[in-house]
């Protein structure tokens, strides 16, 4: 399938309160992972797209589910969601070891993200 969901993360104001609440409502797997900004929890479903969720980056915004769709060149479909009208947050960030993220929101308002795999 072209441009799946491959990511699903959830950028909270309370990780905490996030983690008790999801991890008694579904079976998932909580595993927390260190990073330079704090603390990763990833989001394993067992089948199907998995995520994580980490604390609200941005002051004064609501906590948000954010999913990603793969693309093969971050930077030319940035290029082109802004071009398309997209008001891009978060344009072609590099996550180490793992690949590219960008972060907009479409414009009838809505958040998205794309995600590019590392390149071997």
């Amino acid at each position: 399938m072209p441009n799946p969901f491959v990511h699903i993360e959830l950028s909270t104001t309370d990780v905490d309160k996030a983690k008790a609440f999801y991890s008694k409502l579904f079976d998932w797997s909580l595993q927390d992972m260190p990073m330079p900004s704090g603390t990763y929890t990833m989001i394993d479903v067992g089948k199907g797209t998995g995520g994580g969720m980490m604390k609200q980056q941005m002051p004064g915004a609501p906590s948000m589910w954010v999913p990603y769709v793969e693309v093969g060149d971050i930077h030319t479909s940035t290029a082109q969601a802004k071009t398309l009208g997209a008001n891009v947050l978060l344009d072609s960030e590099q996550v180490p070891d793992v690949g590219w993220i960008s972060i907009f929101i479409d414009p009838t308002g809505a958040c998205i993200g794309m995600f590019m795999k590392k390149q071997d």
